[in-house]
């Protein structure tokens, strides 16, 4: 590899595990999002959340950079008539997220909520969210997919107790159950989430510690996941700090 191009590496604009990496100029251009992902998976960067469609972002990115892919994609909501009234807040939803493999390879575990609607290998280990409150025109629980070789397990969470944490996504994934999910994958330093809609996968991460990727087509959603992740920091929940108020001790980003 040529000197600048190990200085790129050492910067973090290139991943290079080998430190040999040929012709990148014609695999990798860097932008500010190849920079910001780079710069978290040489370990120069704790984490970002980027604003991207992850079928461009993930195929400059190589198979296993990461410990896990954790993940809610969108699986066709709209195209089933809409939910809970949401309709017309859920237009990204009209399809089931594609190329289901090409995200997958970029971890070496994976954890897929929805994964019910994919095709994906079998699994022992389902992971199951079960919503005791639950609408009749809402289904009682939500099933992951995961990697693990490992029994069922089912954790239970109000949407009540979830509404307080809302901050402007449709559906939102209550902070408590993508604490558990990441849980069951304790030596993952290194998460993408590549639907990362309002970041809760991310928040998850950085308030256990973990390296993040967030990656998310919509610049509103990627304004709400970065306003929570910097909560993370301050201890202002994202609805105080817009109303101005002042840290609330054990207030959920």
């Amino acid at each position: 590899m040529a000197g600048e191009d190990r200085d790129l590496c050492k910067k973090g604009l290139l991943y290079d595990p080998e430190g040999n990496m040929s012709d990148w100029q014609s695999k990798l251009r860097p932008t500010v999002v190849d920079i910001q992902i780079q710069a978290v998976l040489s370990g120069e960067s704790d984490g970002c959340v980027v604003c991207g469609d992850c079928l461009d972002v993930l195929p400059e990115l190589p198979d296993k950079c990461v410990d896990l892919v954790c993940t809610d994609p969108p699986y066709g909501i709209y195209a089933c008539g809409g939910k809970w009234g949401h309709k017309n807040a859920l237009q990204w939803d009209r399809q089931p997220a594609t190329h289901i493999a090409q995200w997958i390879e970029k971890g070496k575990d994976a954890i897929v909520w929805g994964g019910n609607y994919f095709a994906l290998p079998p699994s022992r280990c389902w992971l199951v969210w079960y919503k005791r409150d639950s609408v009749p025109s809402a289904s009682d629980v939500e099933l992951a997919w995961t990697s693990l070789d490992g029994n069922a397990r089912l954790i239970d969470q109000t949407i009540a107790a979830t509404n307080a944490e809302r901050c402007g996504h449709p559906t939102q994934k209550p902070l408590r159950v993508m604490l558990w999910s990441l849980s069951f994958f304790p030596a993952a330093e290194l998460i993408i989430d590549p639907f990362c809609g309002s970041g809760t996968t991310c928040v998850a991460a950085k308030m256990l510690g973990r390296r993040y990727i967030g990656i998310e087509i919509s610049s509103d959603y990627v304004a709400i996941a970065r306003e929570r992740l910097a909560a993370v920091d301050t201890g202002v929940p994202v609805k105080e700090a817009r109303a101005g108020q002042m840290a609330l001790f054990g207030a959920t980003p």
